[in-house]
């Protein structure tokens, strides 16, 4: 396909010989669709493509924004199906289904489309862009327009396709509640929306005369839906219950637990999520992160280290014993981190033992302990009975306090490798903050074997990404060596409907290494400053935030805005 089109519009006359050979070019270096390398540079539109398809084909080309497009129609193709394809049906006349393809050539799809709706298909050609459009318009999209399309129409009826499950018996279901259903459905729209746009956070925000529902996804805040402040206490109610957490109780905050089965074409596909209450001046603000194991990336080498940095952890986490620190905010990918470090472990010949706050991905092989404040199952309770355990690999949650990082410490210099988190701004100050805790000097250099911290931040769409121009001294400034700076392309976000004109798609962690060889160990011993031991681990190789973003940009990876934002140049 990517020959002909290309053989197609040079025959039609809608490129020359010479952008032709331009564009092929650049898809060596941005791999892609040719024909979305032709309209990135400017020279054919989408609907040259469809004209030209339309006349190598035989197939008519159509305008979907001039179609109204009824729901009986839409329910024989499954959003996913939709998008997954970028196909769209546009209407039915009796056993024949009109469907609107950017790619008419590709008749597997049309079989699979004619086996499960078990109708003949009559493929009609329309732009990428505006198939995308209908299916954000009449399947919804990130901007919530099915669930607002709900709450213009609000009945009562069925409450959707998502059960709630009990924590402790998974097989057995809430059963009715005295809520409205209005409410229920709302719910179970947001959680439906949220799970298969792969969000990772949803907000219920209650204000002062409106009520607001955000959604988190790729790192950043959009505003996904604003119920009707009449459903605001319903659907507050409804989360706080299916949540196991007390109704009753608006003025302490509050955790619990969702556990969801989500139908997605007829599979079931079971979620876990965390929730979160906090009271407000105008009502309680309800935070739950979604724990979608899908989403869980247990390949390190696809995780976003350098080479180098990638072989001081692996070697390093394969240790007999010691500490791995993993540092960084909330939602920096800390636990995907690990998860990904105990998933290489893992083996039957190694004893590896958790203790997290909560438990958040299953994970076979492991034995995974849910700590529970509540009735004395802390970190540091659960970590002496770990050693009672003959544990090779131990993972605590997070190391808070003096107890716990003392337990930490004896832990891995009898034998047992460690793996926690801490929250710092970057790997050198990790030192200094479990000093700052009351752990002696000596004894953070001799347990202490590597620090990572790490951001998350977004990837440019391969889509839509545009080359831009800036000025030598400013990437300099920046960070780049002046050699570098002369060479490098750099890639801006410019939207399309695949990335919802956002530039963006998908996130890649930026990470910072630092090894403790002898002389780190030595450093830590006399005392030294934080910006004298980043400055020393610079000199031995350490690659810092700002230097891993510089090599993604490099890399076409991201933007210099995203760098410039999660990082500082130390």
């Amino acid at each position: 396909m990517t020959m002909k089109i290309g053989e197609f519009l040079l025959n039609d006359g809608k490129i020359s010989q010479d952008q032709l050979d331009t564009a092929l070019e650049l898809q060596k270096k941005q791999p892609g669709k040719l024909g979305s390398v032709l309209i990135r540079q400017g020279y054919i539109t989408e609907e040259d493509i469809a004209q030209v398809l339309s006349k190598q084909f035989g197939y008519p080309s159509i305008n979907l924004s001039k179609f109204d497009i009824g729901e009986k129609v839409l329910d024989l193709i499954k959003p996913d199906m939709a998008r997954k394809h970028i196909i769209m049906p546009v209407h039915r006349i009796g056993s024949i289904l009109t469907l609107a393809m950017s790619d008419p050539s590709n008749l597997f799809v049309q079989e699979e489309i004619r086996f499960s709706t078990n109708l003949r298909i009559q493929a009609v050609i329309s732009p990428e862009s505006s198939i995308l459009e209908s299916i954000d318009k009449y399947y919804g999209n990130a901007t919530g327009i099915e669930a607002q399309r709900f709450l213009e129409e609000i009945e009562l009826g069925d409450e959707g396709s998502i059960e709630m499950m009990e924590e402790e018996e998974e097989e057995e279901f809430l059963g009715d509640i005295d809520e409205d259903a209005p409410a229920i459905k709302l719910v179970n729209l947001t959680f439906k929306d949220a799970i298969t746009q792969k969000v990772s956070d949803i907000h219920f925000e209650p204000y002062e005369k409106t009520f607001r529902v955000r959604f988190r996804s790729d790192g950043i805040l959009h505003e996904y839906m604003t119920p009707p402040m009449n459903l605001k206490n319903k659907i507050l109610s409804r989360l706080k219950l299916i949540a196991g957490i007390d109704i009753a109780e608006k003025r302490l905050p509050q955790d619990g637990r969702i556990k969801t089965k989500l139908d997605i074409n007829g599979h079931k596909k079971t979620v876990d999520m965390r929730v979160s209450s906090l009271p407000t001046i105008y009502g309680e603000k309800i935070v739950i992160r979604i724990l979608d194991k899908d989403n869980l990336m247990l390949d390190m080498t696809k995780l976003g280290f350098e080479r180098s940095s990638l072989e001081k952890f692996e070697r390093n986490i394969k240790e007999p014993w010691g500490i791995v620190l993993v540092t960084g905010p909330t939602g920096s990918g800390k636990t995907n981190t690990l998860y990904s470090a105990m998933s290489k472990l893992n083996s039957e010949d190694i004893n590896i033992m958790t203790a997290e706050n909560p438990v958040e991905f299953n994970l076979f092989g492991i034995n995974q302990v849910n700590i529970k404040e509540s009735i004395g199952l802390t970190f540091p309770a659960s970590l002496r009975s770990f050693l009672r355990q003959d544990p090779d690999v131990i993972l605590v949650g997070e190391i808070r306090d003096f107890e716990t990082a003392d337990i930490a410490i004896k832990a891995s210099l009898t034998g047992h490798m460690v793996l926690s988190t801490l929250h710092t701004n970057d790997a050198p100050s990790t030192i200094a903050r479990m000093i700052n805790m009351g752990i002696e000097p000596f004894l953070v250099s001799s347990a202490v074997r590597l620090v990572v911290a790490q951001r998350l931040i977004r990837r440019l769409c391969k889509n839509c990404k545009a080359e831009i121009k800036i000025p030598m001294q400013t990437l300099i400034d920046i960070g780049y060596a002046p050699e570098v700076a002369k060479n490098v392309v750099i890639f801006e976000p410019k939207g399309c409907p695949k990335c919802h004109n956002s530039g963006y798609k998908g996130r890649v962690g930026l990470y910072e290494v630092m090894e403790l060889d002898e002389e780190l160990k030595e450093q830590i011993m006399l005392g030294v400053s934080t910006a004298e031991l980043r400055q020393k681990a610079k000199e031995k190789g350490m690659l810092t935030l700002r230097m891993s973003g510089l090599e993604k940009i490099k890399a076409g990876m991201t933007s210099l805005e995203e760098v410039l934002r999660e990082t500082t140049r130390a």
